[in-house]
């Protein structure tokens, strides 16, 4: 497989592990796989976000349509020779750049906007009306064009007039008024002196706007004063209005009725003395349900402490407190639910009166509408007459001047513009390609930087690279292994890759130890929860499968666990000795204040001897030194359970009183720069680190974060057999 290295990384001290030479760590595909994947849920999510946010952002941008009208030139295959003729057909491109100047001019978009019908200056105002405040007007005609793009095709006598607008039927309108209006503008200046009919038909068509706009401006007058969309819809309004009103007086008036009906029975009861929490309304009201169901737990944690318990101890008393602050809260919600509905009552009462007064108003209004129909349809008539006799007369004007002059244009359309079935923007796939890439690199980045920034250990490169130390060996996540199992995996015999992996752990010590037994080992950790003392049981059973007496002492005295996992008792142990005058016993397991249990074939257990919060005046006394010598002369190894390193320091006084040191981390857990200055520590004290075992890999983990290879056979072997 290829490799990618990461850049050089800058100039780093020495080795802990006494090699000076830099470490550099690479990296395979398959390693970008695993940052990948573990960090999925991260780097996704924001990914996802970022992608989204990005695609939703881009899709709001403002619908634009385009359509397009051709227009053909027409190159006369005819030589003139009479001089008195004019040729105005395209000989050169400067004919054809010229008129492409002339549909870019302002005076033709003044033309396009001034020939713009009422209709369809409403439809392109359509997109605007959305978004008007207020009281303010749409824009004019000048205004709604839009962007227009005029080219010409390559190698050819066509020009295409493309237009962009935010309605689809606007955009096809202004392209074939520009289409319409440069005919126009060719006829007028190309056809000559226009004749006397041109004249009166332009004259009745300016009379006729003229009073088509008087007609609309009366209407339009009519409606403001009256405050009228138009009859028919203003007529709607009301009835809808009606409608909707109606339908909530009639919904608000049956809520005050359930709502009057719940307070009577409420006040009935409470005259009555009957219990509200009967009512379904109160029985169901914000935390009453839990209460109830806090109230009942409590009422059978008395009954269980009565059976165990006199009435003073301080776990009735406890729960008797429980039980009256949970009856007063009860109390509390029960009176907030009643106040609550009375609350509800009058704002119902209040709605009900509203939406009556509202009621009579829009009758009124309906029977206002009724008066004014009359004289609306007097009005919307005479505007729709003027404006059909204008829109006559610009068509008998546009049919005159078009024959008189229709030999001597050059131009033809060749296609009318149709309206677009979507807009060309915002284009959704392009979007979502764009918002997909993103994401990926979004997703790609966040992983892999979060990988560079992340200094928990994960590997074995971590360990014996960076921190400096020796890997004693790795130890599988034991999900599958009930935690009851966990602490006597090797003691069991059971075959698993779990005990095999202590086993290892167990050879490797051997190896690097440079002393002979008997001898004293500490096992610590950086943090809580890092398995340490369940390595520290494992390993001491290996030992003693081995043939070696071995003595296993919980010296975690602030929170001990190992009588626990043994299933023992806590009462004697180290405390217990020490409290007892800390004598030095000639035989440890004849001593009862010590208490040591024998849990297995050569193995033995020292217990805390219970809690202690200052253990400090146990560890830094002289005695304690000498009782763990003195125990190498009864047991081959005395294996040391201390606490993290990290949280207290213990286990600092308990090194300097031990000969060996094996340091645990768990995966993804601890700090790799913490877990560097506590073995520095530790090696600064003298004592002798044989090195660190890296707990809770998954099998996929343990292949893909190390070059153990062989974990991948206990995989396929031990599947096999299961």
């Amino acid at each position: 497989m290829s490799t990618l290295s990461t850049p050089p990384a800058p100039a780093k001290p020495p080795s802990l592990h006494g090699n000076d030479e830099h470490v550099v760590e690479r990296r395979t595909l398959r390693d970008y796989y695993v940052i990948l994947r573990e960090r999925l849920w991260i780097a996704l999510p924001v990914a996802l976000l970022v992608a989204v946010s990005y695609g939703y952002y881009q899709a709001q941008e403002t619908p634009m349509y385009s359509a397009s009208a051709t227009m053909q030139f027409e190159r006369p295959e005819r030589v003139v020779l009479n001089e008195q003729v004019v040729d105005q057909s395209v000989r050169s491109d400067i004919d054809l750049n010229t008129y492409l100047q002339i549909l870019n001019s302002g005076r033709l978009r003044v033309m396009v906007a001034q020939s713009l019908t009422p209709e369809e200056i409403k439809t392109l105002q359509r997109p605007y009306l959305k978004e008007l405040p207020a009281g303010a007007n749409p824009p004019g005609p000048g205004g709604l064009l839009g962007n227009v793009r005029v080219e010409s095709i390559r190698l050819s006598f066509l020009i295409n007039i493309t237009v962009q607008n935010r309605d689809p039927e606007g955009a096809a309108i202004i392209a074939n008024h520009y289409t319409e209006q440069f005919m126009r503008y060719l006829i007028e200046n190309v056809g000559g002196k226009n004749e006397f009919a041109v004249d009166y038909l332009k004259g009745r068509a300016e009379e006729l706007r003229k009073e088509s706009e008087t007609a609309e401006t009366r209407l339009q007058d009519y409606k403001r004063k009256n405050n009228l969309v138009s009859l028919s819809a203003s007529v709607d309004i009301i009835a809808d209005r009606l409608k909707t009103i109606n339908a909530a007086l009639t919904s608000v008036q049956l809520r005050r009725l359930e709502l009057d009906t719940q307070i009577k029975q409420i006040e009935k009861m409470q005259t009555e003395g009957g219990n509200l929490l009967e009512v379904a309304y109160i029985s169901g009201y914000g935390s009453i349900p839990t209460l109830k169901t806090q109230l009942a737990d409590l009422s059978k944690q008395q009954a269980i402490y009565t059976e165990r318990y006199l009435e003073k101890h301080p776990k009735m008393i406890e729960n008797a407190n429980a039980i009256d602050v949970v009856t007063q809260q009860m109390s509390r919600s029960v009176e907030q639910a009643v106040a609550d509905l009375r609350t509800e009552f009058v704002k119902a009462s209040n709605s009900e009166q509203s939406l009556g007064i509202e009621y009579r108003s829009a009758e009124k209004d309906q029977l206002r509408l009724g008066d004014l129909s009359v004289e609306f349809k007097s009005l919307e008539n005479q505007a729709q007459v003027a404006k059909n006799n204008y829109i006559q007369i610009l068509d008998r004007l546009n049919q005159t001047t078009t024959s008189k002059n229709l030999e001597n244009i050059p131009v033809k359309p060749l296609d009318r513009a149709s309206p677009p079935g979507r807009p060309y923007t915002p284009n959704i796939t392009n979007i979502v390609k764009t918002s997909t890439g993103l994401g990926l690199v979004i997703f790609c980045a966040i992983a892999i930087g979060l990988s560079f920034l992340d200094d928990r250990v994960k590997s074995a490169w971590d360990i014996e690279g960076f921190i400096g130390a020796n890997l004693l060996g790795i130890i599988p996540e034991l999900a599958d292994v009930p935690d009851t199992e966990k602490h006597s995996l090797v003691t069991s015999n059971k075959t698993s890759p779990g005990s095999e992996a202590f086993l290892s752990v167990y050879s490797a010590v051997k190896i690097q130890s440079k002393l002979d037994f008997p001898k004293s080992v500490l096992v610590t950790s950086t943090i809580p929860g890092e398995g340490k003392t369940m390595i520290s049981s494992n390993l001491a059973a290996s030992f003693a499968r081995h043939g070696k007496r071995v003595l296993l002492i919980d010296c975690d005295m602030r929170r001990p666990m190992l009588h626990r996992h043994f299933r023992l008792t806590n009462e004697l142990g180290l405390i217990a000795w020490f409290e007892a005058g800390a004598k030095i016993p000639d035989d440890p397991l004849a001593d009862e204040s010590l208490g040591i249990t024998k849990i297995d074939d050569n193995l033995f257990l020292l217990r805390s001897g219970g809690r202690s919060k200052s253990p400090t005046e146990l560890l830094e006394n002289p005695v304690f030194g000498q009782f763990l010598d003195s125990l190498k002369h009864h047991f081959d190894l005395v294996i040391v359970d201390s606490p993290p390193m990290g949280a207290v320091t213990d286990s600092v006084l308990i090194a300097e009183r031990t000969d060996e040191v094996i340091y645990v981390c768990r995966f993804n857990r601890a700090y790799r720069k913490h877990i560097r200055l506590y073995i520095k520590s530790l090696r600064e004290g003298k004592n002798e680190l044989l090195g660190v075992v890296l707990n809770g890999l998954s099998p996929r983990r343990i292949e893909y974060y190390s070059n153990y290879r062989y974990y991948r056979s206990y995989k396929k072997y031990y599947g096999s057999q299961s």
